[in-house]
């Protein structure tokens, strides 16, 4: 992405999410992150990643539900000759995150050797093998 689109992206998602904590009353949109915005190069269309801990389905139906009045929302708030069309999408990273974490903690790995102990132990073996020890 350009840097325009970048900072295009970011005014988005935090006016996106300003709409959404304080603005919006939909029950099915309560707690609701907006985790990612794109825009493309011509700004036509911004696709909206977001997460909640509520129903996957209900959440973007909300969404959808609200998407005009963010747009118009949006519009106000930013100067843009045109205001890009939203297209909402589900974040998989977080629940991606929560696997990979849970598979590191399944796994019976043994306990980590510390650093300083190692050489000392080396350098007790080879004075026993000598006989110094």
């Amino acid at each position: 992405m350009t840097i325009k689109q970048e900072r295009v992206a970011h005014l988005i998602r935090n006016i996106l999410s300003t709409l959404l904590m304080t603005q919006v009353t939909d029950p099915a949109l309560e707690s609701v992150t907006v985790t990612d915005v794109r825009v493309d190069r011509e700004f036509e269309y911004a696709d909206v990643y977001v997460y909640s801990l509520h129903d996957q389905a209900e959440v973007m139906a909300g969404l959808a539900r609200a998407s005009g009045y963010l747009r118009r929302e949006l519009a106000q708030r930013v100067r843009l000759r045109n205001v890009p069309v939203l297209h909402f999408h589900w974040d998989v990273a977080m629940e991606r995150g929560e696997r990979i974490d849970s598979l590191l903690e399944s796994l019976d790995l043994p306990p980590l050797a510390e650093p300083g102990g190692t050489d000392e132990a080396n350098e007790d073996e080879a004075d026993d093998e000598i006989g110094l020890g």
